[in-house]
Order: structure tokens, then C-alpha cells, then sequence
């Protein structure tokens, strides 16, 4: 987990906003962005591949794809152990 020194403005799917925390699960995993969205004050996480760089004119980044709408997967959880009859 590292926290975004400054924060990096972000367009996500519920809007533009500003990413203060990345979460690195690790190579099996997507990075996962913490972005407080501007207009709601809402705190989202998405997989990286939900969110886009915002517009920035200096860096040349004058037209940033969309980011993926409605269909925003859950964040995957690793699956637990469960006791099955078979192992007693």
C-alpha cells in the first residue's frame, strides 16, 4: 500500500476525482486505486483497469480514453478455506 504524495487526479467511472492510495496485491493481481471523487466526496477503489489518467495539457495527455462504464467488476476476494465433510 502506498500512499499518494501528491494525489494524482483520476477520471473513474462515477466521475472525475483525485487517487491518494495505490494497492499492490502483488503480481496475480491488479494495482487498486483509492480515489476520493470530487464532486460526492465519495471514496471508491477500482482495478486498474476501471480508472484513466486525468487530462493534462503540459504532459500531452489532451484526450484520455473513457473509462469502462456500469460494468465495474467486485474487487476479486481470495477465497477462504472451507471445511468439507470429506476432511474429518
Amino acid at each position: 500500500m502506498l500512499q499518494l504524495n501528491p494525489p494524482i487526479p483520476m477520471n473513474t467511472p462515477k466521475g472525475e476525482g483525485f487517487a491518494h492510495v495505490l494497492i499492490d496485491y502483488g503480481p496475480e493481481s491488479d494495482l487498486y486505486w483509492t480515489v476520493l471523487i470530487t464532486e460526492t466526496g465519495e471514496i471508491w477503489t477500482y482495478a486498474n483497469r476501471h480508472v484513466r489518467a486525468a487530462k493534462n495539457i503540459t504532459l500531452g495527455r489532451t484526450n484520455p480514453s473513457v473509462p469502462i462504464g456500469n460494468d465495474v467488476s467486485p474487487v476479486p476476494m481470495r477465497p477462504r478455506v472451507v471445511d468439507s465433510p470429506e476432511r474429518s
